[in-house]
């Protein structure tokens, strides 16, 4: 991959808010990975709590980079709305994946290693092997 073909990157919330906070967080972890694409995708059209494909989509698209989507999601129906569009086949990007990892600790680890101009396949082993970050 070269560092004007990153990986996108799309963080799955329920709230909007949310959502756009752990995107700045992680970029602003990442030493503000300019070069990395990350979109938000919280809440539901009217600003509610909740998930929407439409949301979930066009952040995707707006990620896009050629070099594979990263999608990242915080609770169960997220889960489940970005596997629906996977199903779909035509709704998300080509090369977007569903990555299991934790939504904080995953974001960050996404990011930065995004940032470092990794594939999609090391992006999401960066960000799945956050499951492992002990605390205590």
């Amino acid at each position: 991959m070269s560092e004007d073909r990153p990986v996108g990157i799309v963080l799955v919330s329920h709230s909007a808010q949310v959502a756009a906070s752990v995107a700045e967080l992680a970029k602003g972890l990442a030493g503000g990975a300019s070069a990395v694409p990350v979109a938000p995708a919280g809440g539901t059209e009217g600003g509610g709590l909740g998930t929407s494909a439409e949301l979930i989509s066009a952040a995707a698209a707006s990620v896009d980079r050629g070099a594979g989507v990263a999608v990242l999601t915080d609770l169960g129906s997220a889960v489940l709305t970005v596997k629906a569009l996977l199903a779909e086949g035509d709704e998300l990007p080509e090369g977007t994946r569903l990555v299991d990892a934790p939504f904080v600790e995953g974001a960050v680890a996404a990011v930065v290693t995004a940032a470092a101009g990794a594939d999609l396949d090391a992006v999401e082993a960066a960000a799945a092997e956050a499951y492992g970050y002990r605390k205590v």
